[in-house]
């Protein structure tokens, strides 16, 4: 059922980095993203794909995790990502780019979820050096990166409290609370 799976697809930010993913799962993963809508039919994204270790070394370097947890400096060594899907917008094709980034992300953390593995959606990274260390062309802009692996950690939901705080926190036993906003704080009636 699609409800279970998008509870499922929280943003994981451990994994069991040992456990690893194959070339031919990140290209079934990506095809989910290929088959998924795309503004005006364009299909601007081009993706590069790495589950070896020196890769994942390279990309991860690159990555920011985690901005409301101050004093995590992001995964570590033993549960960090075993694999990442980089996504990138074709220039040649499109311009601006609309949103189409989102929708294949999603469809590829969908799938992920379905497989069961997780992943993280990463907008903090260091484009200009990474592009270089990668040998990216110019033509392609960084647009996100997908961090992939089996989770090592647990994520739950739960309802936004009294003072609205809205960050996401990890309480001495390590797992992760995301608050959501309620289905009637959302819907509005005009």
């Amino acid at each position: 059922m699609i409800e279970e799976l998008i509870k499922k697809n929280r943003s994981y930010r451990r994994f069991y980095q040992d456990v690893p993913i194959e070339i031919e799962t990140l290209k079934s993963l990506v095809n989910l993203g290929r088959l998924s809508a795309s503004a005006a039919n364009l299909q601007p994204l081009k993706y590069i794909l790495s589950c070896e270790k020196d890769k994942n070394a390279l990309i991860f370097s690159h990555l920011a995790w985690a901005a409301y947890l101050k004093d995590w400096p992001g995964p570590a060594e033993g549960e960090r990502p075993a694999a990442y899907i980089v996504i990138l917008h074709d220039t040649q094709i499109s311009r601006p780019l609309w949103y189409d980034q989102g929708i294949a992300a999603q469809s590829i953390l969908l799938g992920a979820v379905e497989k069961g593995l997780g992943g993280c959606m990463i907008g903090a990274i260091e484009k200009e050096t990474l592009q270089e260390a990668l040998h990216i062309p110019k033509r392609y802009e960084i647009l996100l990166v997908i961090a992939l692996g089996k989770p090592k950690e647990q994520v739950v939901i739960e309802t936004v409290g009294p003072t609205g705080d809205i960050k996401y926190w990890r309480d001495n036993d390590g797992i992760h609370h995301v608050p959501k906003r309620s289905l009637e704080e959302i819907l509005l009636e005009f």
